[in-house]
This record gives C-alpha cells, sequence and structure tokens, in this order.
C-alpha cells in the first residue's frame, strides 16, 4: 500500500514539472484534472478510511477531477485561446524555478517528523505543489492560467492535509473546494467579460489600460 501512496506523490510531482513547461492551456487543464483525480485516490490507500474522507475523496474526483476541468476548458473555448505565448518568465527557466523549489521543499520535509516513510514524501510534494501554484499565477499573462495556478496551489494545501492525516483537514477541505468552485465561476465570468471588452485575457494589459486613463 506504502508503494501506491508513493506511486501518487511521485506523479504528483512529475505533474508540476509538467504544468511548468507546457504553454498549451487544455494541456495545464488535464494536469490539474490529473491532481484533482489523485487527491481523490490518496485517501483510499491510508488505511484509516471513513466516512468523511470517502466523502471528501469523492467531493474531489467530482469537484476537482471532473467539474472544474469541464469549466476551464469551457472558458478557454469561449475566449478563443489555447497558448499562453508570451509567459512573463520562459518555460525553461520556469522549469529549473520549480527543481529549485522542489530541492528546497525537501529540505524543509527532512525537519519534519514523520512516523510513516511516505509521509516524509508527502510534505515536501504538499509544499512544492503549493510553491508551483503560487509561480504560475505570477509569471503567467493570461486569467485562465492564474486561474489554473491558483487551483494547482489548492490542491498542494489539500495534499498536505490529506498526506499529513490532519484531523481537521477534511472540514478544512470541504471549505475549500466550495471557495474554488466559487472562484471558478467568478474567473469565468471575467474571462468572458474582458475578452468581450478588450478582445484578449492578459491580465497584464489592463494595468496598462490604467495607465492610459490616468495619462488622459
Amino acid at each position: 500500500m506504502e508503494h501506491l501512496i508513493e506511486f501518487i506523490l511521485a506523479v504528483f510531482l512529475i505533474t508540476n514539472l509538467m504544468m511548468a513547461a507546457s504553454s498549451r492551456l487544455m494541456h495545464c487543464v488535464k494536469i490539474v484534472m490529473i491532481q484533482g483525480l489523485l487527491l481523490g485516490l490518496l485517501p483510499l490507500f491510508l488505511g484509516h478510511l471513513d466516512t468523511m474522507h470517502l466523502i471528501a475523496a469523492l467531493l474531489n474526483i467530482s469537484i476537482k477531477g471532473i467539474a472544474l476541468p469541464y469549466l476551464l476548458v469551457a472558458a478557454i473555448k469561449r475566449a478563443d485561446v489555447c497558448r499562453e505565448l508570451e509567459p512573463l518568465v520562459g518555460y525553461s527557466t520556469s522549469l529549473v524555478i520549480v527543481l529549485l523549489f522542489f530541492a528546497v521543499s525537501f529540505w524543509l520535509g527532512t525537519k519534519l517528523p514523520a512516523e510513516e516513510s511516505y509521509l516524509q514524501l508527502a510534505t515536501p510534494t504538499a509544499v512544492a505543489t503549493m510553491l508551483t501554484g503560487l509561480f504560475i499565477v505570477m509569471a503567467r499573462r493570461k486569467a485562465i492560467t492564474q486561474a489554473i495556478g491558483f487551483l494547482t496551489f489548492e490542491n498542494g494545501i489539500s495534499l498536505f492535509g490529506t498526506g499529513r492525516m490532519l484531523d481537521f483537514g477534511v472540514a478544512v477541505e470541504l471549505g475549500i473546494l466550495l471557495d474554488v468552485l466559487v472562484l471558478v465561476f467568478v474567473m469565468g465570468i471575467a474571462v468572458m467579460r474582458i475578452k468581450r471588452e478588450f478582445q484578449h485575457i492578459d491580465s497584464d494589459k489592463l494595468h496598462n489600460l490604467g495607465d492610459r486613463e490616468e495619462a488622459e
């Protein structure tokens, strides 16, 4: 069973690298979908499954693995955009930065006590996922990509609570799921309005728009 948990955590790390190196929005959505499915499967292998953990697993699979990716795909199609062509940080540099996140995360993981061997991998994987999500939010221009980065960040929080088997992790997870669902709805509406009014969804161009209005 521990080997399956370690495999899931290893796949999580791989998806973070793929996220940092990918310019295709659909590809990024698929990566977030994989992370959501993995979060749903992880509690099933921890050996202490109860009703609340089962509910959290089903919600992760249904919301993060199915519903949210579907909403993101719909937003991408309506916005008529498929790539992040001009990121603030290049993809090769992004990959190096994420690898540095991995190194820092695993160094921090060695400072935390863990009774089980797989918990030594769960904490640094969760921290690396959170850092990767925050980096995507800051290093990309498209509003949709930034929403994907936020979802990745939230996946890291969920992974930390699940992997460390925190007693309050389920309650926190249920609250965060609702917040994320609302966020994606709001982001979808915002993306559509930005696209309709300004013919683009580059968030940095909105700052230029504000500067021009002040100049006038």
